[in-house]
């Protein structure tokens, strides 16, 4: 098996480099998943990867898989049970006619929907819920509020670790606790926050003049919503706990994404298959996918290359090394989706023991640099899609014209705030 390896390599990285132009492109409008998965199994049909190597790629990303169910699962029950409704709601009723403070409003919504529930949330379930709310404040521009939820899910996901779940990818096993994560990552995520906003609302200022309604009419929330909300709180907290001790996320989010389900549907009338339908299931294989041809480009020896080339940076200077490695990680994302380069870089990272610094800003790189297009992280694809069935639509080049505004200097100072307490 290791020689066929040697001899197609290039073999590999074609089906490696196909299935991630489908996982982006989607032809034929099939499901991100189907790519994934297509190319894992041609990998395995052909020889280039034993059934023993797959189903180890596969196992990998097992803490990842429960770590999705239950942020899924906690989503799912919270926007059936209204509570995005309602939070969208409340910030547009105390907009109190500003554009602007309704924009600043969702900005805050969103960041915190994005810090303690995730990325994938925010695109998935806020984007509707934001645009129920800038159409009953009878808004004539609703692209503005709804670019927050893009750019907010990707510029606060590394404020904890379960902000995203690129970032259990990237550290695995190695997941520092919370006290540790916090001195690291605290100032390069208020930087990368506030700069977003900044330029955001800079370059969305035209708009944010038009009046937008008083009256608006705020849901009740029901008791089954407040049960959600006391569920997403507990699961904070459980998570909090679990990563200042140094244990990994995904089985805590299962398990406490399941209690809240019994919670909420012993009282909901809400039916637990409507709840399991409405999961996208699809990112599970997606990922499982993922794993696979990323272990299969290990096999060619690119991850050795690559950490060789992060040692020698490393030698050079470290601040050189973070530099380069989190520019070219924010760029290489929007090539190839920020979950199979964080997958690639957080093996990298692993094997060559690099510095906190460093290893920092390839988090950030891959994090962060995603709001530069489309095509960068999973929850931006996903944001398209919560878009489409809003009957709205983003091309690909309005979307870079604005990130190229938004990402580069949060970027820049996310990364330089690695180095101030560092």
């Amino acid at each position: 098996m290791m020689g066929a390896f040697a001899a197609s390599p290039w073999t590999i990285w074609g089906i490696a480099a196909a299935a991630t132009a489908g996982v982006i492109v989607r032809p034929f409008a099939w499901p991100e998943f189907v790519w994934a998965v297509t190319g894992a199994g041609l990998l395995l049909a052909l020889g280039l990867l034993s059934p023993a190597d797959a189903l180890a790629g596969v196992a990998k990303g097992t803490d990842v898989y429960l770590f999705l169910i239950g942020m899924m699962l906690l989503a799912e029950l919270a926007r059936q049970e209204g509570l995005f409704d309602w939070l969208a709601a409340k910030a547009a009723a105390h907009a109190n006619g500003s554009a602007t403070r309704l924009f600043g409003l969702i900005f805050g919504v969103g960041t915190i929907v994005t810090v303690f529930l995730s990325n994938d949330a925010t695109a998935v379930v806020l984007t509707p819920a934001v645009a129920a709310v800038v159409r009953t404040a009878k808004v004539k521009e609703t692209l503005p509020y709804l670019l927050i939820c893009a750019f907010i899910a990707n510029a606060a996901s590394f404020v904890l670790p379960i902000s995203n779940p690129a970032n259990l990818v990237i550290y695995g096993s190695q997941m520092p606790p919370l006290m540790r994560w916090l001195p690291t990552y605290a100032l390069p995520s208020v930087l990368s926050v506030a700069t977003t906003f900044l330029v955001l609302r800079w370059t969305q200022r035209v708009h944010l003049r038009e009046p937008v309604a008083f009256d608006i009419a705020v849901p009740a929330l029901t008791t089954c919503g407040k049960l959600a909300a006391f569920g997403i709180t507990v699961t904070a907290i459980v998570l909090l706990v679990s990563s200042g001790f140094g244990l990994q996320l995904g089985l805590p989010t299962f398990l406490a994404g399941a209690a809240t389900a019994i919670l909420v549907l012993i009282r909901s009338e809400s039916r637990p298959m409507a709840v399991a339908r409405a999961i996208s299931w699809g990112v599970l294989p997606l990922v499982a996918g993922l794993f696979v041809l990323v272990g299969a480009l290990e096999k060619t020896g690119v991850t050795g290359d690559l950490s060789i080339l992060l040692g020698d940076l490393v030698r050079q200077s470290t601040t050189g090394a973070a530099w380069i490695a989190g520019s070219v990680l924010a760029l290489g994302c929007n090539l190839a989706n920020n979950l199979p380069a964080g997958l690639l870089a957080g093996r990298v990272v692993e094997a060559t023991s690099v510095p906190e610094q460093v290893r920092a800003a390839v988090l950030i790189g891959v994090d962060l640099g995603p709001n530069l297009s489309v095509t960068g992280s999973l929850a931006t694809i996903l944001w398209l899609t919560a878009l489409r069935r809003e009957g709205l639509n983003v091309s690909a080049w309005r979307f870079l014209k604005l990130g190229v505004l938004v990402m580069p200097p949060a970027l820049a100072l996310a990364i330089a705030g690695v180095f101030v307490f560092g």
